[in-house]
């Protein structure tokens, strides 16, 4: 389980490469649908996710974080590729 604001999602969603959301699903077996939900703070509950007021446009709890995990991997070989 992973705590965050839902301001440092957007950051990583806006730190991915065109086309990323579509890459992602792909590798997980979900839909591009489901990982815009997750970074627009509309993902259902029974995903683990959890959004509460507070600052920075609210703390998320994250109870699965695989595409989280995967956009992360994808934002770091983005600004790392030569």
């Amino acid at each position: 389980m992973i705590r965050t604001t839902f301001n440092r999602l957007r950051e990583v969603k806006d730190s991915l490469p065109h086309g990323s959301s579509a890459v992602i699903a792909d590798e997980l077996g979900i839909t591009a649908d489901d990982v815009r939900d997750f970074f627009s703070g509309t993902a259902s509950a029974d995903t683990g996710y959890h959004l509460e007021p507070g600052p920075d446009g609210g703390v998320v709890v994250l109870g699965d974080t695989r595409i989280l995990e995967v956009a992360l991997r994808i934002a770091w070989e983005a600004k790392n590729a030569l």
